[in-house]
């Protein structure tokens, strides 16, 4: 996957473009994650994202760039189709890294020790 196609898809957005993609990711993203989790070498740092992701008190720009990644992440169609065991999450790998390289000071202590409770319980969080 090239840097521009990643680029194109870490834009963070306009507000009302953040909502909507925060309500798609919010609905979608622990079913994704349970099937990914085995298949992801980071599924940890996934978790906590997805806390700083939702989390207010993170900058909006870096909730765009997260929301963005996440939203490629749960998305059913990509440009490698996850059904297909390793490679399929290949692509989300991908996004996911650049979103972390770029936004990786944001992600608090607080929000691994919410990704650590939920991986501990292994089930979907309230």
């Amino acid at each position: 996957m090239d840097d521009v196609k990643i680029g194109e898809i870490l834009l963070p957005g306009d507000e009302e473009t953040q909502q909507k993609q925060e309500e798609k990711v919010r609905r979608r993203f622990w079913p994704t994650f349970r099937k990914a989790a085995r298949q992801i070498p980071f599924s940890r740092d996934v978790a906590a994202a997805y806390y700083c992701a939702i989390d207010r008190e993170t900058p909006l720009r870096v909730r765009g760039i997260l929301l963005a990644a996440l939203g490629y992440f749960v998305l059913p169609i990509d440009a490698v189709p996850d059904v297909l065991a390793v490679i399929g999450f290949t692509d989300d790998i991908a996004v996911l890294t650049t979103a972390f390289a770029l936004i990786n000071r944001h992600i608090k202590e607080r929000h691994y020790e919410e990704a650590d409770r939920v991986l501990a319980d292994d089930e979907k969080p309230a």
